[in-house]
């Protein structure tokens, strides 16, 4: 089924790490560098406060909502600055987030998977996210790595499957997608002709509006048995 392919693209959070846990570490520890550095705005508002903010903001602009880092940095700038404090702290705190955001810890098979797969094909991460993977263990597991922000929009739109072509210098019909996502994933990639994978470690049920992936598995590792032995 995949004799063609020659790149592999990776979803990020949630298909090779946990995702949730990280996100609230970084959350609680962003909070209490506030409330140490800005206390009379965490007087004012709540974490789950800052947090309706920012996803507000978002949705208010669009034009930037697929960059996360941005989001929460103009967030804060307009939050802070109706307490008195400058954007600096603004963007101190968006520091402080980004440093825990990248204690990611990859699923126990993801490492020697990618290792596994390195030699037979080109591999690429793209994300929504705004971990920054030369900050992670996955550091040296990929060939490129590309975020939403970075192309100017996030999956289900498949501008990001196209900027790893032309980064790669492989075509599209040589791609092979993995992700967790049946949406930003599966089905972003299937509307460009992607072959796909579905990383369901959860083992839910496919929604049955949409067309199933080319293959599932439970984890990397039954993806490299699959594609390589």
């Amino acid at each position: 089924m995949f004799k063609s392919i020659r790149l592999i693209s990776f979803d990020l959070d949630d298909t090779l790490w946990p995702c949730h846990p990280v996100i609230r570490a970084a959350e609680a520890e962003c909070y209490a560098w506030l409330a140490r550095e800005a206390p009379r705005l965490t007087e004012r508002r709540t974490a789950d406060e800052l947090r309706e903010h920012r996803l507000a903001l978002a949705r208010r602009h669009a034009e930037i909502a697929h960059d996360l880092t941005v989001v929460r940095l103009r967030s804060l700038v307009e939050l802070l600055a109706a307490e008195g404090y400058p954007a600096s702290v603004a963007e101190a705190a968006c520091d402080v987030f980004r440093i825990a955001r990248n204690r990611v810890r990859p699923y126990a098979e993801v490492i020697s998977g990618l290792d596994r797969l390195r030699p037979h094909y080109r591999l690429v991460s793209v994300t929504n996210g705004n971990s920054q993977i030369t900050e992670t263990p996955l550091r040296a597991s990929f060939h490129h790595s590309l975020t939403a922000a970075e192309v100017g929009a996030a999956k289900p739109d498949p501008a990001i499957f196209h900027a790893a072509s032309a980064r790669s210098g492989i075509p599209l019909d040589a791609f092979l997608h993995v992700g967790d996502d049946p949406v930003r994933d599966v089905a972003a990639a299937q509307t460009i002709g992607l072959k796909t994978v579905w990383v369901n470690r959860r083992r839910a049920a496919w929604p049955t509006d949409l067309i199933p992936a080319d293959l599932e598995v439970s984890d990397i590792a039954e993806l490299v048995d699959y594609l390589i032995g």
